[in-house]
This record gives structure tokens, C-alpha cells and sequence, in this order.
């Protein structure tokens, strides 16, 4: 019997597939987008056009009723030779400094005890916490009160260990230290969280392996848990950064308005004059919008700089 030889069939013709319209695919997803769109619109809104206005205004010169008057760089030249905008700077990085590292050490310590406490732990955690959701109104007019010359809680206690009283709101340093105590009596706690949760990630057995190796708590702490912690100490240190270098309620509130300032003056010798209050001294009580403006992009700028230089400080720490 013959065998018939087979044939091989034609390969099939390569089917192209179809090519997705994305005008349509966008399309079909309207219903998502619009359920986002109010935070893009609000953000749009309160966000993305003031800052651009603001970046526009500091080109004009304009007193906030009246027509612009362009100015070009002449402001932003001007604000480079400002006295009064480099000692805002010099007084902000002062009341930031004496009030950051303070507050990145007592909120670690706090965040160790916390890490290693048996019991009631969410009470400590609330308490520590409730500092930062306080009204910065309300404890700001707390602490000048208690930083008060004559009848100051801290004053009393100068007088009870035979120490002469401070004029804490009337020298220079006195009121630096007053803003800055006020500053990390606010934000420890809010950053001991930080670090707690940042604790909790930390494997256990490291810690049962240093002890068997017979590594004392100091030695664990710089070994194991500030290593490990190094991404969340960059992180509390340039939020601390970003929020200390945009101070205003603290200085604002506490130094008051007196007879003859200004309410953003900054007290005696504009010691507490921060850059934001320097910012609205100008915008507001001498009316100049455009060179408030300049002033407003000049603090970012410092801003940046200043979180940049913390970033780069940890991360070459952590490479060494």
C-alpha cells in the first residue's frame, strides 16, 4: 500500500493586532478621572496659580490697588544687599539651630523609652503627641507667660537657686532661646512617633545577637539602632528643616505687638524676626506685594539650600 506524503500546510498570515486608540482608552476611564479632578482642581486653584502669580508679582512693583509697575531683577537686586532680609536669615538658622537638635535628641530618647515601655503605651504616645495638634496660639501665649520677666515660671525658678532674673522677650538671646524652647516643646513629640515607628521595623534578633556578643545599651544604640534608624533621621531633620526655617506663629504671637512695632516686627532689636515675618512686614504693613513676593521666593531658595546641605551632611555620615 502506497503511503501518501504530507503536506505541510502554509503557515497562517500574521494577524496584526489591533492598535488601541488612546484617545478611547482615555475616554473609558472618565469616570475615574473625575472622581480625582476635585484635588487637582483645588490644587490647581489654591496651589499651581498662586504660585505663579507670585513668581509674577515679583517682576512688578504693585501696593495691591493700583496698576503693576515692571521692575524686572531690580527687586531681586535689591533683596541680595537687603541688611534686614541677611538678619532675618541670621536670626532664623539661630532660633532653627537652637531648637532642632535639642529636639531630634529628646524625641530619639523619648522614642527609646516609649519603644521599651511595657505598659500604657498609648497613653504615653497621646501624651507626647498632643503638643503638636495644641492651638500654636494658645501655648504661644502659655509661654510668654512663663518666659515673663517678673512673674515668669522660669524666672521664679532662676530665683529659687539664687540666679539672677532674665529678660527672656526683651534681650536678643532671651528671645531666641524663648522661641526656640517653644518650638521643641511643640515638635518632639510629633517626631518621637517618627522615630518609634521607625524602632519597631528594627528585627529583633540583631538586638538578641548583640547581646550574646556582650555589647552593653550604649554600644547597641550607636552599633544597631542609629544605623538603622539613618533614613528616618534624615527624615525628621529635613522636615524639621523645611518647617524651623518657615517659622511664624512662635515669634508672631509670643513677642506680641507693642506701643510703637509692628506685630511682625520680631521685638526689641528685631532679635525674633524671622524670614517670614520679615516676608509679611513687607507685604502687608508697608504694602509692597512685589518685593514680598521676591522676599517669599528668597526664603524658598534658603529653604532648599539649607535641606540639601542636611541631606548631603547624613547621607555622607551614613557612607562613612
Amino acid at each position: 500500500m502506497a503511503t501518501v506524503p504530507l503536506v505541510e500546510k502554509p503557515p497562517a498570515p500574521a494577524v496584526e493586532p489591533p492598535v488601541p486608540n488612546p484617545r478611547k482608552s482615555i475616554l473609558s476611564y472618565w469616570r475615574l478621572y473625575a472622581a480625582i479632578s476635585p484635588f487637582y482642581l483645588l490644587f490647581l486653584a489654591f496651589g499651581l496659580i498662586p504660585v505663579g502669580f507670585s513668581l509674577y508679582l515679583s517682576f512688578h512693583r504693585w501696593d495691591g490697588l493700583g496698576s503693576m509697575e515692571y521692575a524686572g531683577l531690580s527687586q531681586y537686586k535689591y533683596l541680595l544687599t537687603d541688611t534686614d532680609f541677611w538678619s532675618s536669615i541670621g536670626n532664623t538658622i539661630i532660633i532653627w539651630a537652637l531648637a532642632t537638635f535639642p529636639m531630634i535628641f529628646l524625641a530619639m530618647v523619648t522614642a527609646v523609652m516609649l519603644n521599651s515601655a511595657v505598659r500604657f503605651k498609648k497613653i504615653y504616645r497621646f501624651a507626647y503627641f498632643l503638643p503638636n495638634v495644641t492651638s500654636v496660639v494658645a501655648v504661644a501665649i502659655i509661654f510668654g507667660s512663663v518666659f515673663s520677666t517678673n512673674f515668669g515660671l522660669v524666672n521664679a525658678l532662676l530665683q529659687a537657686v539664687g540666679l539672677d532674673q532674665v529678660a527672656w522677650l526683651n534681650t536678643p538671646w532671651g528671645i531666641k532661646v524663648a522661641i526656640a524652647t517653644l518650638m521643641t516643646w511643640q515638635w518632639t513629640g510629633y517626631n518621637a512617633i517618627i522615630f518609634l515607628a521607625g524602632l519597631q521595623t528594627i528585627p529583633g534578633e540583631l538586638y538578641e545577637a548583640a547581646r550574646v556578643d556582650g555589647a552593653g545599651p550604649i554600644q547597641t544604640f550607636f552599633r544597631i539602632t542609629l544605623p538603622m534608624m539613618r533614613p528616618v533621621l534624615l527624615f525628621v531633620l529635613v522636615i524639621s528643616t523645611v518647617t524651623g526655617l518657615q517659622s511664624f506663629s512662635e515669634p508672631q504671637v509670643l513677642l506680641q505687638t507693642t506701643a510703637n512695632e509692628s506685630t511682625f516686627s520680631g521685638g526689641p532689636d528685631h532679635a525674633g524676626r524671622t524670614m517670614v515675618l520679615y516676608f509679611f512686614q513687607q507685604t502687608f504693613d508697608n504694602n509692597d506685594f512685589g518685593y514680598g513676593a521676591a522676599v517669599a521666593w528668597g526664603i524658598f531658595l534658603v529653604v532648599v539650600i539649607f535641606s540639601i546641605i542636611n541631606w548631603r551632611l547624613v547621607q555622607r555620615r551614613g557612607e562613612d
